[in-house]
């Protein structure tokens, strides 16, 4: 029972990476709030049912748990979620920013309705449900933040500037967030989840490469991410934070951080021509070749 008393809001959590999540908090000892609007893994349309049958099933388990179907997209749906946790159980321990929709589409076809809707549902929605929890936390000087990124943000994908844009955002929310809660015993982690869900259900497979990597894909179990966000949410992981962790299967992986890798100087300072002459010998020899996620990872992991 290691998050034995804890009060936990987990957004988007009535299927996929957030059930299980709330799922496992719950059997740690977590009380829940369950909070998803119920909308297609586009955003759009809303149901109530699916945030409820997952309340239903943590009760039944003899946990407790609430239901809460505001969306994150906005301020005030970040701050009726908290409200909601407070309101139920008195007090709000842990955030897991799990939300998302995608709207992929390539750069030169993407609409400011398609930009607007993912950047809102993922960035601004982890930035609003936070922003509603951290005065919280800081009174009561302890919290945990669990936010997801993706390796669309982290390395790049093909048809999804929007998404890639938000959840690279996230990462730098979350860096921000570790820095300035960290005197408050309070930590900020993301996640970089492998595993199908019904938003992974939407990618394409016409060809042959993209129907086996599918098939690959579906060995990945949103269960698997689950103890990794619990582990995190705990007492255990008190001196982890700003960090990323990617979860693919049975395998956990640490992810670096962007740091300098080279640097080159001139005393004379630089000139157009004198970084024609340079770069060839020094910095472009240390460029990392442009690849998408999927082409980084190769999708075998040992299930």
């Amino acid at each position: 029972m290691l998050l034995n008393g804890k009060v936990a809001v987990v957004t988007g959590a009535a299927r996929g990476v957030g059930r299980e999540i709330a799922m496992l908090m719950a059997a740690h000892g977590a009380r829940v709030v369950v909070n998803d609007y119920g909308g297609s893994e586009a955003g759009l349309g809303s149901d109530r049912k699916p945030a409820d049958e997952v309340v239903d099933e943590i009760r039944r388990a003899k946990g407790e748990a609430v239901a809460n179907y505001d969306s994150v997209a906005t301020m005030a749906g970040g701050q009726g979620i908290v409200k909601t946790a407070v309101d139920a159980f008195g007090r709000v321990d842990i955030v897991v920013n799990n939300a998302g929709i995608l709207r992929d589409r390539m750069i030169f076809n993407m609409s400011e309705e398609e930009w607007d809707a993912v950047i809102n549902t993922h960035l601004k929605g982890s930035f609003a449900v936070t922003r509603a929890a951290a005065p919280l936390m800081r009174e009561q000087k302890w919290g945990r933040f669990i936010n997801m990124t993706s390796t669309s943000g982290l390395i790049g994908n093909v048809g999804q500037a929007n998404y890639a844009a938000a959840k690279l955002g996230i990462f730098g929310l979350t860096k921000a967030t570790a820095l300035d809660m960290a005197r408050y015993n309070v930590t900020a982690n993301c996640i970089s989840p492998f595993a199908w869900t019904r938003m992974i259900g939407t990618i394409p497979t016409e060809t042959d490469a993209q129907k086996a990597r599918v098939e690959k894909i579906k060995k990945l179990s949103p269960a698997h991410i689950a103890p990794v966000a619990a582990f995190l949410a705990s007492d255990a992981a008190k001196d982890v934070t700003g960090q990323v962790f990617g979860v693919r299967g049975k395998e956990i992986m640490l992810f670096s951080h962007e740091r300098p890798i080279m640097r080159v100087h001139n005393d004379e300072g630089w000139t157009v021509e004198r970084l024609v002459e340079m770069f060839p010998g020094t910095l472009q020899h240390h460029i990392v070749p442009l690849v998408t996620s999927g082409q980084y990872f190769n999708y075998d992991p040992l299930v």
